[in-house]
């Protein structure tokens, strides 16, 4: 990545995972169904060691469709001293990922001091095997003067599904840990300083010590950021050309991932680079984007009183921020990137430490060169409980960025393969810059097309493509709208012009790397489509105003704790509801507690009038009949194992419909 670009990275991890608000205790949900899922989206940093992630931050991720939650395990505070491995922190952490039924991208990072070598690891050159060899076995003990090796096999094996954590009551059944990311940005110095060859055994004793514990894991090369001209995975690849048991053990990767920032071009020319390397080798990997995104400098805790162009640079706006969303994504999946995490749920520290907060100014407090600015990466503005950055005058709220996640999810909501390059003639485009407009579609697994198309350029533009079927349903950030094929068999689709962003390096034909505001097509080839009203308004903690509620379930309580040491207040919420309704229309809410949800006390409001109680039940759903014009507002309390009452006392509208 470009040298400026790489700063913005660099602490991340220094400073993220303390920075996460945390509660006292971790609480487990009774449902996370009615949620959309992604398999191919995540957030990194939803949750953070010690089990103290609220459960508000599990809900926000989960109501925007992620799927995938990535966060670092750090060597350096698990093994405190030689052989004395300290679990608890990530035991309770791992738990409530697993619990709110996010699946895990975990990261093994840091060596104790103990184990230093000057810039390497202790004893990681010496053989993975106690006989002296790297050759793998049943049951075959470690070499234990390979330190590396056996804190990867006691993490592996104590995190995969049924592991040692399980076993010991820590973790649910069935369920853990599989995809295993070695290291971090091994191209960047502040993570590693050794060799190249270096990292190559570092992943070789990862992958068959993991294997050893646990053989269905799945271990990926470090997401790489390519900040300069050396391209480590063709290096590490021609490092293990010359191991003669390469083929047997998968070129010791299973997955391989990058790290893309700023520009969205470069989250698809990354994973093009990445594929071409593979290929060199005659191989191919699935390849997963660990890490995209952009800050926005227009919003606290980002430098909103900067008038130069040049503290914006590889900073957006935070409508530039929701357009990168899409295209990284695009970009991304179009030239084959698998899974991508975005970079990230709140605003959290970002490379800033931990304790750092100031209120909202216009740049006076940046004097003497004090801290006045922060990195506001995230898809939601912190909470005001947050460690750092918690002054914003709308906490907890969402960014235009979370709306395009969320569209992204239910949009691309089914497994999608690439189609052709689309090129576009002069002819089509109104500007007659071609090279101006980008565009690229996929096949839906249920047979829908799906073309995106952007402005890459400062002027408005209207291009004129060829329908592939009867109509087509446009998607913008704003809204729905359905479209007729014009005399022609065309769609003419207006595409709102790129702002100006200040990055260096543009690509041909565009006057900005982000372009402007993304239009999603749908089509269905030779069919019909119907319009589809997707979620765009997102809650105070991330709950869509507008969805579909799944049909209602009886939930049963999980506990975690002892209900008589249960002084947690329980949380409760409701599922979204359309805007419109039958008469005739189900209503759906859920809860999370320490010690499991015992029964729920329900309340609707007509037509803005007096709060009713209309429910006290166990169920998660039910049936409500309205009648025709009258709006229905829902609310919900819950009353967990412990006798703890919802601390909140007044009503609130967590959700409305309207009965047609």
């Amino acid at each position: 990545m470009r040298a400026a670009a790489v700063v913005i990275v660099l602490l991340l991890f220094t400073a993220i995972v303390a920075c996460a608000p945390l509660q006292a205790q971790s609480v487990i949900p009774s449902t996370t169904e009615a949620f959309v899922r992604n398999a191919h989206l995540g957030l990194a940093h939803v949750s953070a060691p010690d089990g103290g992630t609220a459960a508000e931050r599990y809900i926000t991720a989960l109501s925007l469709g992620a799927s995938w939650n990535r966060f670092p395990l750090y060597w350096d505070r698990i093994e405190t001293s030689p052989g004395n491995f300290q679990w608890s922190a990530y035991d309770r952490q791992i738990a409530d990922d697993l619990q709110f039924d996010l699946q895990i991208n975990a990261i093994l990072l840091g060596r104790p001091g103990f184990y230093a070598d000057g810039e390497r690891i202790t004893g990681m050159h010496t053989p993975i095997f106690a006989d002296g060899t790297d050759t793998p076995a049943a049951d075959k003990p470690l070499n234990p003067d390979n330190p590396w090796a056996r804190y990867v096999f006691e993490t592996v094996n104590r995190y995969k599904p049924d592991g040692a954590a399980a076993a010991a009551g820590m973790l649910p059944p069935g369920v853990g840990i599989r995809v295993w990311e070695i290291w971090n940005e091994p191209d960047v110095k502040l993570f590693w300083s050794a060799s190249i060859g270096d990292y190559a055994r570092l992943l070789k004793v990862a992958y068959l010590s993991a294997k050893q514990a646990d053989p269905n894991a799945q271990i990926m090369f470090a997401g790489l950021l390519f900040g300069t001209e050396d391209n480590w995975l063709a290096r590490v690849l021609a490092i293990f050309e010359q191991d003669p048991q390469r083929e047997a053990h998968n070129w010791y990767m299973d997955i391989v991932a990058i790290h893309a920032y700023a520009d969205p071009w470069r989250t698809g020319w990354l994973v093009l680079n990445v594929k071409q390397s593979l290929i060199a080798y005659g191989l191919t990997r699935p390849i997963w984007v660990t890490e995209t995104g952009v800050p926005v400098w227009d919003d606290y805790p980002g430098p909103t009183w900067a008038s130069d162009p040049a503290q914006h640079q590889l900073r957006a706006t935070q409508i530039q921020q929701a357009w990168y969303v899409i295209q990284s994504a695009v970009y991304g999946w179009h030239e084959g990137a698998d899974v991508l995490i975005f970079h990230q749920l709140y605003d959290d520290c970002g490379d800033q430490p931990a304790g750092t907060d100031f209120p909202p100014h216009n740049g006076t407090l940046c004097a003497a060169g004090t801290l006045c600015s922060g990195d506001a990466h995230g898809l939601f503005r912190n909470v005001r409980s947050s460690v750092c950055f918690s002054q914003h005058p709308v906490p907890g709220s969402p960014r235009p960025s979370a709306t395009a996640y969320l569209l992204l999810a239910q949009v691309f909501d089914s497994g999608f393969t690439p189609l052709p390059d689309i090129t576009l003639s002069a002819e089509q485009v109104s500007t007659g810059q071609p090279l101006g407009v980008f565009a690229a579609a996929f096949e839906m697994a249920d047979g829908r097309r799906i073309t995106a198309y952007w402005n890459r350029t400062a002027t408005a533009t209207t291009i004129a493509v060829d329908a592939a079927g009867f109509n087509a349903q446009r998607v913008m950030l704003d809204g729905d709208e359905l479209l007729a094929p014009d005399e022609n068999g065309q769609y003419r689709l207006v595409l709102p012009p790129a702002m100006p962003d200040g990055y260096p390096e543009l690509q041909p034909g565009a006057d900005s790397a982000i372009g402007g505001a993304p239009v999603l097509v749908i089509e269905r080839p030779e069919g019909v489509v119907d319009l589809v009203r997707f979620q765009r308004s997102l809650g105070p903690v991330g709950v869509p105003v507008v969805s579909v509620p799944q049909a209602p379930t009886t939930p049963t309580p999980i506990p975690t704790i002892d209900p008589a040491n249960d002084t947690t207040a329980p949380l409760a919420f409701m599922r979204p509801l359309p805007d419109s309704s039958p008469t005739t229309f189900t209503v759906a809410w859920g809860g999370a507690d320490n010690s499991g949800i015992d029964l729920y006390l329900v309340w609707v409001r007509v037509d803005g009038g007096d709060w009713a109680p209309w429910l006290e039940t166990e169920a998660t759903g039910a049936t409500y009949q309205g009648e025709p014009g009258r709006r229905y507002e829902f609310d919900v309390w819950a009353r967990d194992l412990a006798g703890n009452w919802t601390s909140r006392t007044e009503l609130v509208a967590q959700t409305a419909t309207t009965v047609e």
